[in-house]
């Protein structure tokens, strides 16, 4: 009896996935726990196994449809079972890939490669664009598919020994000088969600912005002493990132209705600290990966997790959870040039804060002996908040705690 292939449920606020590819044609045999089809939730793409052995016998949805979660997307069954059609429809399926595969046919008959090593599914295309693979890195990549056919874990593999001395943090996207033309083209997946998430933020929070200039020359001191040591001993590049989000945690411990969020008139005051960490990708896309639990973490802890997610993050291979939960954001225009930022709410939380650039720049400051003329390393930080909830009190007391936490930063803390 054929067994359904429902669509799965990959994480707690996911209600729906789109198909990007398929990985076998009716007809084809599939292992149980193979990888049947390629998914996309929300900004995430992830691979969907198969639930048994045997057939695949119909695919319900197409590539690019939607699908709520928990539909039937396809049927596996055994050899020489026969699906019935309504209406004596012809046993002719399409499979969304501009194929159409006769169901009757023998099902023991291999998938021909299009082109040969030419043909690159989808995903790998897009993985390769994003990545700006050229055609020559591509062509040299050895494909372990069927045929030889590249899949999504040989060109990872071959990004991971690619850039293993890249940047972990984010890092600016790489230009090129390209012709201006009058073309209409339509969003692709991810942007269409940035674009949606921003417009709903908007329209569901009142935003107000603060802004505070924070004098960062111990933190800036205490990377130039750190770096080579967490290099060597930790291999972790260490960023200003985990410092910012250090400053952040502790400044929530103080304010804690920085942390919350709005279910309607609910307040829901959240027990942990899930820190969301803006990436910027390489197609000029963004994404925020989650720290859950940050506040549990010591500040190696806290460079491991943010390197780690960020780098995912970059080829593609984060979990779709890893996307959803956060109660607070970091986002670092500054990285970019950006004097300073002033960040959309990152919904369900109540406020974002934004990083600009470290100048150095003449500061007067006050002495026991009088007020002098200083070189220090300088930074603004902004702070979006729902006025919804929080005040314009409430929300620059809090900022003014992790300028304070920034300026007074003690290295000790990345001793270990």
């Amino acid at each position: 009896m054929a067994i359904d292939v429902i669509m799965p449920k990959m994480g707690e606020s996911i209600t729906e996935g789109t198909i990007l590819e398929w990985k076998k044609n009716i007809g084809d045999l599939i292992a149980k726990d193979e990888t049947l089809l390629e998914i996309s939730t929300d900004k995430v793409d992830s691979e969907v196994p198969s639930p048994a052995e045997g057939i695949l016998l119909e695919c319900v949805a197409n590539v690019n449809d939607v699908v709520e979660v928990g539909n039937v997307i396809a049927r596996i069954g055994e050899k020489g079972e026969i699906l019935e059609k309504p209406n004596n429809a012809e046993n002719i399926k399409d499979i969304g890939n501009g194929d159409k595969i006769n169901v009757e046919e023998s099902v023991t008959k291999p998938t021909e490669a299009i082109g040969e090593r030419q043909f690159y599914s989808p995903l790998v295309k897009s993985i390769a664009k994003k990545e700006n693979i050229s055609d020559l890195e591509l062509c040299s990549i050895v494909g372990t598919g069927n045929f030889g056919r590249v899949t999504k874990k040989d060109i990872l593999q071959f990004l991971d020994s690619r850039n293993t001395q890249s940047e972990t943090i984010t890092t600016h996207p790489p230009t090129s000088i390209k012709s201006l033309s009058e073309k209409i083209e339509p969003m692709d997946r991810v942007r269409s969600k940035i674009a949606e998430h921003m417009v709903n933020s908007v329209k569901t929070s009142p935003h107000v912005y603060s802004i505070s200039e924070v004098d960062v020359t111990a933190l800036v001191n205490a990377r130039k002493n750190w770096k080579d040591k967490y290099a060597e001993k930790h291999r972790v590049k260490l960023t200003y990132t985990p410092m910012i989000l250090d400053a952040c945690i502790s400044a929530i411990r103080e304010f804690p209705l920085i942390n919350a969020s709005l279910d309607g008139n609910n307040i829901i005051h959240h027990r942990n600290i899930n820190m969301g960490v803006a990436v910027a990708l390489t197609d000029n896309n963004l994404i925020v990966p989650v720290i859950k639990a940050s506040e549990e973490k010591n500040f190696l802890g806290l460079a491991r997790s943010t390197a780690e997610l960020a780098s995912r993050a970059r080829i593609n291979k984060l979990e779709p959870d890893e996307i959803f939960g956060s109660t607070f954001t970091v986002t670092n225009p500054g990285v970019f040039g950006s004097l300073f930022g002033m960040g959309i709410i990152n919904q369900p939380n109540v406020a974002i804060l934004s990083v600009g650039s470290i100048h150095k720049r003449p500061v007067v400051k006050e002495t026991e002996f009088g007020d002098i003329v200083a070189i220090r390393s300088m930074m603004y930080i902004t702070l979006g908040y729902d006025h919804r909830l929080i005040d314009g009190a409430y929300g620059t007391l809090f900022l003014s705690k992790v300028a304070e936490l920034l300026e007074s930063f003690d290295e000790k803390r990345l001793s270990l």
